[in-house]
């Protein structure tokens, strides 16, 4: 959501910064919609003195006995008026609110320009990908779903017989490699980068899915059900709405959120993007990050998340590169963003698996969640910013690519991961 008092000030501003993501000017539209909503809104407080004043001579006739048939019946067209006006109000309001909803933020100025992923700028690079994990055997890379197929662990055509395209059955050794990456971004996140660990709901209501901005533009992409809630898309919309309709005290912040749960997406633009294996997927599970800040923080703490996501990857002797995403390619709620492409040796390219954006105060304006310095009464909107740390799914993806075997067709265990393998350090077929 925008302020309208900002784009009354400096339409052209917004306009211009809009163009950047490739829109046509929006501020005529929004400043036509705003002008009506408050000349309605004059006219009702003139109605509102006239009436009142009618009211107060009703009141005067009577006690002197006269007759305030006439005044009376005044005063009743007044209300027929104002009744009119304020449903004429709230129709223009909510398409002004329904215009501000389905447009997307601000940039940052240093957001590089471009139209697409392919003028998106590299920031940084880690590992090389030439060279395999300590422990791995140099050879022919090859594509996870061969590894999990051959390994007996990874069953798509099962899946499919139950739930359709795009979900995968993991059994054996994936299956507790899946869960152990999870607990080991949860415990890194929770011990060393000062995230506290929730529990989040996985079915939340329309207001909550607004308020981070995947309603009403994105309905399309999400899963509803019969009872009119919605399967979330990641956890950063429960962890994020936490704070809604809230004022925080600013001596509280940052607060930092991080959960593990499953993420449901329809993927309605990615059709025939990406089917073979399970890079894009209806079910995948995901550790989320999220921070609440004051405003002048949260340029920092987009740094600091960043560097959170990049840190698990280092442990698991991943190569990745940071990229800051061009004008065309950032999200919708972002401000900016960086994405981590983890390299896969199966498909010889890296490949998103966390994305850390600055949405500012867009988010919270949705949710009018504000916070108030110590000692004010003054309150201002949070910011608030989101990121995978790390896709669970695409990190085990990324770790059976990496660790392979050519040998025998197994999958090395990272370090890291080995205390939550219960002393497994190879995952392996086993005989039949």
């Amino acid at each position: 959501m925008h302020d309208i008092r900002a784009i009354r000030d400096n339409p052209g501003q917004y306009d211009k910064n809009w163009a950047r993501r490739g829109l046509s000017a929006q501020s005529p539209a929004i400043l036509k919609l705003d002008e009506e909503v408050r000349s309605v809104k004059t006219e009702l407080q003139k109605l509102q003195s006239e009436r009142n004043e009618k009211s107060g001579q009703i009141g005067k006739i009577k006690k002197e006995g006269g007759n305030a048939d006439a005044i009376m019946a005044e005063v009743a067209a007044i209300k027929d008026k104002m009744t009119a006006l304020e449903a004429k109000e709230n129709e223009v309001a909510e398409k002004l609110n329904s215009l501000l909803s389905s447009i997307p933020n601000q940039l940052a100025d240093d957001v590089p320009d471009g139209k697409d992923e392919s003028a998106n700028k590299e920031v940084r690079k880690s590992g090389d990908p030439a060279s395999l994990p300590a422990g791995a055997s140099q050879g022919k890379a090859v594509d996870h779903a061969e590894i999990g197929l051959a390994l007996g662990m990874m069953d798509f055509e099962t899946a499919a017989k139950m739930s359709g395209s795009r979900f995968t059955i993991l059994n054996g050794g994936l299956a507790r490699l899946e869960r152990a990456l999870a607990q080991f971004f949860l415990d890194t996140h929770t011990q060393e980068h000062g995230y506290t660990e929730v529990s989040a709901p996985l079915l939340v209501n329309d207001k909550t899915m607004y308020g981070t901005g995947q309603l009403p533009k994105f309905a399309e992409d999400q899963f509803r059900t019969t009872r009119g809630d919605w399967l979330i898309p990641t956890s950063e919309v429960p962890l994020t709405n936490i704070v809604a309709e809230m004022i925080v005290d600013e001596e509280t912040l940052p607060r930092r959120y991080t959960s593990f749960t499953p993420c449901f997406r329809q993927e309605a633009g990615a059709a025939g993007k990406d089917t073979r294996g399970m890079l894009r997927q209806h079910q995948f599970y995901k550790v989320e990050m999220v921070s609440i800040t004051r405003p002048e923080d949260s340029n920092a703490e987009h740094e600091r998340m960043t560097e959170c996501a990049e840190t698990v990857l280092k442990k698991l002797g991943l190569a990745f590169r940071t990229m800051v995403l061009c004008a065309g390619d950032t999200g919708f709620g972002a401000r900016k963003t960086y994405d981590i492409e983890v390299w896969l040796p199966g498909q010889n390219a890296y490949r998103e698996i966390s994305s850390c954006s600055n949405c500012w105060d867009f988010q919270a304006r949705r949710m009018n969640a504000r916070c108030r310095p110590k000692g004010t009464k003054d309150t201002k909107f949070l910011h608030t910013l989101n990121g995978s740390g790390v896709a669970v799914g695409r990190a085990l993806i990324a770790v059976m690519e990496n660790y392979y075997d050519p040998a025998d067709g197994g999958v090395f265990v990272p370090d890291v991961l080995k205390p939550y393998m219960g002393g497994v350090t190879k995952i392996t077929r086993k005989a039949s």
